[in-house]
């Protein structure tokens, strides 16, 4: 049984907005090559840009952007480099790290050839342990999750990813960090 949320009755995530450079890339991306349906089209007023929206499954959308004066890509700032697997994860405070579409484990090792047929760069498979490293090269007992990732054409870090068992309260146990925890790089 999932928690309840005692103050609001929320149904999961309406939407997710993110920035593109290239509407129609984005949409030959998102609809061709992923295959989610673009289910509505909005033109900002005075020229500001466009909204379109992707169904992206469980009553859940994807949302982009197209804004005419939106400022280029900072990657390792507002979205990591690259792929966790190559040791990219860094973005920066109020980014977006990345989206992860939920995937029925049945088809999950058939959904990561899928994506690499499509000339995608993927990342490794990830079963997502609570072993130091975080992950193990095979599915066991401790493995929660199952995930690989890859990036859309703006970079944006997609992941397709399963649970692979129910949690319970053990998997709360950690202690939260605070910001007086945080290193920060002289580069910033």
């Amino acid at each position: 049984m999932s928690p309840s949320n005692p103050k609001y009755e929320l149904g999961g995530i309406n939407h997710l907005a993110l920035v593109c450079s290239d509407m129609r890339r984005t949409i030959d991306f998102y609809s061709g090559t992923l295959g989610m349906p673009l289910i509505k089209t909005i033109e900002l007023p005075g020229n500001l840009g466009q909204h379109f929206f992707f169904d992206c499954g469980g009553g859940n959308s994807l949302a982009f952007f197209w804004l005419a004066d939106a400022p280029d890509a900072s990657p390792g700032l507002a979205a990591p480099k690259g792929l966790p697997d190559e040791g990219e994860l860094l973005s920066g405070v109020g980014s977006m790290n990345h989206v992860a579409f939920a995937v029925p484990p049945e088809l999950f090792d058939e959904y990561y050839e899928r994506v690499a047929a499509e000339g995608i760069k993927v990342s490794r498979v990830l079963n997502h342990d609570d072993s130091p490293r975080g992950v193990s090269r095979e599915v066991h007992e401790g493995t929660f999750v199952r995930s690989f990732y890859f990036q859309d054409p703006d970079g944006v870090l997609l992941e397709f990813a399963c649970w692979t068992r129910k949690f319970t309260e053990a998997d709360v146990s950690h202690e939260p960090k605070t910001a007086a925890d945080r290193t920060v790089s002289a580069g910033l």
